[in-house]
């Protein structure tokens, strides 16, 4: 990486209270990023860690509320304090990205911002940097935001999409990587399955991760441009940062703004958009089925707890249960089974997507003690 790396910072977004897909591991006192699904940390853990390869840990921050603060402090001492912006109340990524952007920006005028999700899962780290490093040399030009999109191997209905233009890739402006370039057409939010495959057979969508890179100077030319409220209270923000009110303004700021998507506010009108192809083992992890196509592409994965576990006349089951409580599984193929000290999920491989209808049920039974 030709960039200072002492001007590179990571954003890692952990504001979320969801994450429900993974019911009964994931709860609204234990949300999604906060859950260790394959006993190897969390996935907020596992996202600093991660981000560690190619940004210096003091350059690194964590965007959550309030709950996540105490869970940050209680499960991962060492990270610091100063590091972790609280927000008042969610309200979708581009406030989120807004208040790490008037931090950063106080910090350092030359930074160059990385933003993450903390819930995504990558297998290939090494490819994973490398990128991340491609992505950082296009960012540093102060000219597009810079996203990164996955190559698709499915019609897959549950993830958001970017359309590129083929015509124009610009392979030529990174002539040190093998990382292929595109300007950005078009976004897409969940599709059906029939439109999923539609965009699959035309050869120029990408599942996209939501990893973004820009300048500071971009990302704030941009929300000053197509979102000018938002940016008047950034700049609140970033006025208030030090002094005595700063913690006031902040709360004051979310009392008002409505909550919009860092898609739909920024990129879907952004200047310059510009797509990196990646191949690092992304994956989503939203439902428990995404759990299982990791394990297939990862056999260091465990499909179930051995420990006081029978079963008699199965064939690939995916179990997870305390370890001190005996379960048996009797004639039974492809289910999953997540089992909790007060919470049980069962169901057949490939329908996990309907944990949705079971958290809407169970809220709407008045059962929110079990989400």
């Amino acid at each position: 990486m030709q960039f200072p790396v002492k001007h590179l910072y990571a954003v890692i977004m952990a504001g979320g209270t969801g994450g429900l897909m993974l019911w009964p591991y994931s709860r609204k006192k234990i949300p999604k990023q906060f859950i260790d699904v394959f006993g190897s940390g969390t996935m907020i853990e596992s996202a600093i860690t991660r981000m560690k390869d190619s940004v210096l840990p003091e350059n690194i921050y964590v965007v959550t509320n309030a709950q996540g603060e105490v869970m940050m402090q209680q499960s991962l001492p060492w990270f610091p304090p100063e590091n972790i912006l609280v927000e008042p109340v969610a309200r979708d990524t581009a406030p989120c990205i807004a208040l790490a952007t008037a931090y950063i920006s106080k910090r350092d005028p030359e930074a160059v911002m990385v933003a993450v999700p903390s819930d995504l899962l990558v297998l290939d780290k090494q490819s994973f940097g490398e990128i991340l490093d491609a992505g950082v040399t296009v960012a540093q030009d102060r000219k597009s935001i810079v996203t990164i999109g996955i190559t698709p191997d499915r019609p897959e209905p549950e993830y958001g999409y970017i359309q590129v233009d083929k015509l124009r890739a610009v392979e030529d402006c990174l002539p040190d990587s093998n990382v292929s370039m595109f300007s950005v057409r078009a976004f897409a939010e969940k599709p059906d399955s029939k439109t999923a495959q539609e965009f699959i057979d035309s050869g120029d969508f990408y599942w996209n991760s939501g990893i973004l890179l820009w300048h500071i100077d971009v990302i704030r030319r941009e929300f000053e441009r197509s979102m000018p409220d938002l940016y008047k209270d950034l700049q609140s923000i970033y006025d208030a940062i030090g002094s005595d009110r700063e913690r006031a303004v902040i709360e004051d700021v979310y009392s008002w703004i409505h909550p919009v998507s860092i898609a739909y506010g920024i990129m879907e009108n952004a200047e310059t958009v510009c797509m990196l192809a990646g191949d690092f083992g992304w994956t989503d992890l939203g439902s428990w089925d995404d759990v299982l196509k990791v394990d297939r592409k990862d056999r260091k994965v465990t499909e179930s707890t051995d420990f006081n576990l029978v079963q008699v006349d199965t064939a690939n089951n995916f179990i997870k249960k305390p370890e001190q409580k005996a379960v048996a599984i009797v004639g039974l193929d492809d289910i999953i089974v997540i089992d909790t000290e007060d919470a049980l999920l069962i169901c057949r491989k490939g329908h996990s997507q309907n944990v949705r209808k079971v958290v809407d049920i169970l809220r709407r039974e008045g059962l929110e003690d079990y989400l």
